[in-house]
């Protein structure tokens, strides 16, 4: 799939890998690549300064995490991440549905004889 085929979604994308609970960066392009079938595979250049940004904005909190010896930083959803999810869900049913009513029509009218 095209990289550009994803932006503009990836915000939806990580809140809805978060849903569920708290993850750290690669089990995050781990379960985006797994939900996909594959499909969609995010580079760490891509999904940190997201993450980053997604924090900054309240919608991710993050914590510090050791397993071992790594000590690695999880994320998880805010109140307001779990809201704006709710939103990206709303859009992209929206916009689904507006491409495909153009990429798959129905039946054209019938006109009057």
């Amino acid at each position: 799939m095209r990289a550009d085929a994803v932006r503009g979604h990836l915000d939806g994308l990580l809140l809805a890998v978060l849903e569920p609970g708290p993850l750290h960066g690669y089990a995050i392009i781990a379960a985006v690549q797994r939900r996909s079938g594959g499909a969609l595979e995010l580079r760490t250049g891509t999904i940190y300064p997201a993450l980053n940004r997604l924090e900054r904005l309240g919608l991710l909190a993050s914590s510090w995490q050791s397993v071992g010896e790594r000590r690695r930083r999880a994320y998880e959803l805010t109140d307001a991440g779990r809201r704006s999810l709710a939103a990206e869900r709303t859009a992209w049913s929206e916009f689904t549905a507006a491409i495909g009513s153009v990429l798959n029509p129905a039946a054209p009218p019938r006109t009057a004889i």
